[in-house]
């Protein structure tokens, strides 16, 4: 496993529409992609791989199937000929964050008493 380059992030961003509120995260070299506080897929050894929904199933029809990680779930993994279809992909990550549940609030870290309290 090799980290990711930014090279593939910008790539992956550059087809997308612009509205499109996608933000990225750097995590342990690889990225993670986010869609309404979401994440909807990650780009590992540079390859991007959308989180599995059904409703990614249906849209894609038979996708490929890659792990982003040892031990992970498969993921769909989009091929670079897929990637450029912008609205298709804008479209596949809008199904995707749509069927994912609302991440869950962090919890905000107690607060430290003072001795004597």
């Amino acid at each position: 496993m090799m980290a990711s380059s930014q090279g593939m992030l910008e790539f992956v961003r550059s087809q997308l529409p612009a509205e499109l509120p996608l933000r990225s995260r750097k995590m342990f070299g690889e990225y993670a992609l986010y869609l309404d506080a979401k994440v909807v897929a990650f780009i590992c050894d540079d390859r991007l791989l959308v989180k599995p929904t059904p409703a990614g199933l249906a849209f894609i029809g038979k996708p490929l199937l890659g792990l982003p990680y040892p031990g992970a779930k498969p993921c769909y993994h989009i091929p670079d000929k897929q990637i450029q279809r912008g609205s298709w992909l804008a479209e596949l990550l809008q199904l995707t964050a749509a069927s994912l549940p609302q991440p869950k609030p962090k919890k905000k870290p107690a607060e430290k008493r003072k001795p004597g309290q």
